[in-house]
């Protein structure tokens, strides 16, 4: 017997998502649209989906809105003028610490001298005394600004041992952040440093100057020499390469510059006259000259971006740091988002990033999206080429049967069903009927009908005479082929105005209809704007509207459409017109002359063209999506000389007109 286990569902199992099916189908609006599969694809990643109980599935628009909202908490966190807070209230623990200790190594010496009674010691007493006033006078006279008192206090003989060395942890805390905030990647090894590690640390940026300045020269870096050597300091996670090593120090620069620029004026100053003191000549100079390379192939200032910091909380230097990186990696994780909605590529989205930021959910939308791709493959709807996604063979299918099932959806509403046709005919399935033989009929008899009729004129005996009178023949269904093709308008405003979707609905239903359900018909799709073109049955799911050139060229259209009928010979012949305007546009010496309004001599090449057509014995119903006085005065015309059909029409109404007229026509006695 078979085994089942159950747990607790824990939030991540999507035990409703959409099949393949419906994904395909809420992507079918935009397809038919705009005919480009990627951007659909976009549009559905950007909107989400929804699942079998028709609930919401979030999209990328809702991680973007999410990112937004979590970089504005922190902005209205954190005050980034309370940023030297820290390093000031560590000053003051020095210079208490300090006057402290001064007061204490006075009372110690006066205690001494009262102790020992000897005058020897007076001097020396003096001397205490005097520096002890010249080290208050220097503690009192002080800078307010945490930069000069750094300076400052870098020249200061400290009388307590406990403050200097408080003092020491403060230069090698700032000289340490300095070296972290521009290689961010060193934050472990820059803890705990010592003096000598400090000394190898400059070493390691001299020799990676030393690396850019080869590449300059057009000389090969040594840059595994490199890493040999001075790899302790990236660990666990080195660079491969000197591209990457630059990559991370531009960013690590970036987010400094971003930290200068969200900063007040007057704190930008204290920042900036903290570093004097703190970093020695050389490791300045060759920082500077790190800096100025990385400056010379990416523009930092132009990357960096101020955020507007409002909120009450305070911050250290390094914690900034850190919160600069945090919302560097939210900036270009929502660029990263923002890129696939343009042009594609969801898998370009880290999941783990967007878990960091975001949280576990996130991570689980970010990868149901990024399945959907992988889905309409592995269902044979999608297929890649190159950077680009098109619709395979089934894909066009589904298409088109998702049309034809909306089309006669809405034929049903009003019962317009398949118009059964009562004409009798030869060559199809017998009806159950039958009729007297008259001279052409197929010579299909019913001999227990003929017998009777027989028997019925000569009554009961034998043997039975028959005549010809006597004799009835099967009646069976008509049968007929039909070419048609379909004008499909692609002018401007049938996509300005919205008409153009539900025409290529009606264009794929009727495409599917012929081949599913009639396969020996021939059908043909032509779109036309200032030139007419053949599509493709295969392609007519891509095609699109012309937003590039005027006209509406019924001439050259109806030309082609008479060239592609006069080469199949069938009975019914006929084209169906779908259209929102009047011609603006005709064939003249091989190219499309435009005028608006109308010309006459465009009419007059239109008109005779639709001559040649009823001469060939085309049919043509135009199917109106406008009601236009011009394009009724014209279409009066056509009809007139082609006896054809004009149907006043709305987009929402197109496909039940089109259908019902089709499956007549085709039915049609020859």
């Amino acid at each position: 017997m078979a085994k089942y286990t159950y747990s607790r569902w824990d939030g991540s199992q999507q035990v409703f998502e959409p099949d393949e099916d419906a994904l395909l189908e809420s992507m079918s609006e935009d397809i038919l649209a705009h005919g480009d599969v990627n951007r659909a694809l976009r549009d559905l990643l950007q909107r989400g989906t929804r699942n079998e109980q028709g609930e919401r599935v979030g999209g990328l628009r809702d991680l973007m809105e999410r990112l937004r909202q979590q970089r504005q908490r922190q902005l209205e966190r954190y005050n980034l003028d309370s940023l030297m807070d820290d390093l000031k209230e560590r000053l003051r623990d020095v210079l208490d610490t300090e006057r402290k200790g001064i007061e204490r190594r006075l009372a110690e010496a006066r205690r001494q001298l009262g102790e020992a009674g000897d005058d020897d010691l007076q001097g020396p007493m003096r001397l205490l005394q005097e520096r002890a006033e010249r080290s208050k006078q220097q503690l009192d006279a002080l800078p307010e600004s945490p930069g000069g008192a750094v300076k400052e206090l870098s020249d200061y003989e400290f009388m307590d041992p406990e403050a200097q060395q408080k003092f020491q942890e403060i230069l090698d805390m700032l000289q340490r952040q300095m070296l972290q905030n521009m290689f961010q990647s060193m934050k472990q090894q820059l803890q705990g440093m010592t003096p000598e590690d400090m000394e190898g640390a400059k070493e390691m940026i001299r020799a990676l100057n030393q690396m850019i300045r080869d590449r300059a020269m057009g000389e090969d870096p040594d840059f595994e020499g490199f890493m040999e050597q001075y790899g302790h300091f990236f660990d666990p996670d080195r660079p491969a390469s000197l591209d990457e090593l630059i990559e991370r120090i531009s960013q690590q620069m970036i987010a400094m510059q971003s930290l200068m620029e969200s900063m007040s004026p007057q704190m930008r100053a204290e920042l900036e006259s903290l570093m004097e003191p703190v970093i020695d000549s050389e490791l300045m100079a060759e920082m500077a000259e790190l800096a100025q390379s990385i400056y010379q192939t990416m523009p930092v200032d132009d990357l960096a971006q101020e955020y507007p910091f409002m909120g009450d909380e305070s911050l250290t230097l390094e914690q900034a740091m850190e919160l600069m990186g945090r919302l560097q990696d939210m900036d270009e994780l929502e660029r990263a988002m923002e890129r696939v909605t343009r042009r594609g590529g969801i898998d370009d989205i880290d999941p783990a990033k967007v878990e960091e930021q975001l949280g576990e959910d996130a991570r689980r939308q970010l990868e149901r999206l990024q399945e959907i791709v992988r889905r309409l493959k592995d269902a044979g709807y999608l297929k890649q080429e190159g950077d680009r996604l098109d619709l395979t063979p089934r894909g066009i299918r589904k298409l088109a049967q998702q049309a034809l099932k909306e089309v006669f959806s809405a034929l049903q509403k009003d019962r317009a069903g398949r118009h059964e046709v009562f004409r009798r005919g030869d060559g199809g399935e017998h009806t159950g009927e039958t009729k007297l033989y008259e001279f052409g009929d197929p010579f299909d008899i019913d001999l227990n009908r003929s017998l009777f009729n027989s028997v019925l004129r000569e009554g009961p005996g034998v043997p039975i005479r028959m005549s010809p009178a006597d004799m009835e023949v099967h009646r069976t269904e008509h049968l007929t082929q039909a070419a048609t093709v379909l004008l499909l308008d692609q002018s401007r405003s049938m996509g300005m105005f919205g008409a153009f979707l539900a025409a290529k609905k009606v264009a794929l239903a009727l495409y599917w209809l012929t081949h599913s359900q009639y396969p020996r018909d021939y059908f043909y799709v032509i779109g036309f704007s200032d030139y007419a073109i053949e599509i493709n049955g295969e392609d007519l799911a891509e095609a699109t509207w012309n937003d590039w050139g005027p006209g509406t060229n019924m001439h050259h259209a109806f030309m082609l459409s008479r060239k592609l009928l006069s080469k199949v010979k069938v009975g019914s012949k006929q084209i169906l017109m779908i259209t929102d305007g009047e011609p603006t546009a005709h064939l003249q010496d091989g190219y499309a002359y435009f005028n608006y309004p109308p010309s006459y001599h465009t009419l007059d090449e239109t008109l005779k063209e639709v001559k040649r057509c009823t001469q060939a014995g085309i049919t043509i119903n135009t199917f109106m999506l406008e009601t236009d006085p011009y394009l009724t005065r014209f279409i009066e015309q056509l009809t007139k000389i082609n006896r054809g059909r004009a149907f006043y029409s709305t987009p929402g109404r197109l496909g039940q007109y089109v259908m019902v007229d089709y499956l007549r026509s085709r039915r049609k006695q020859v």
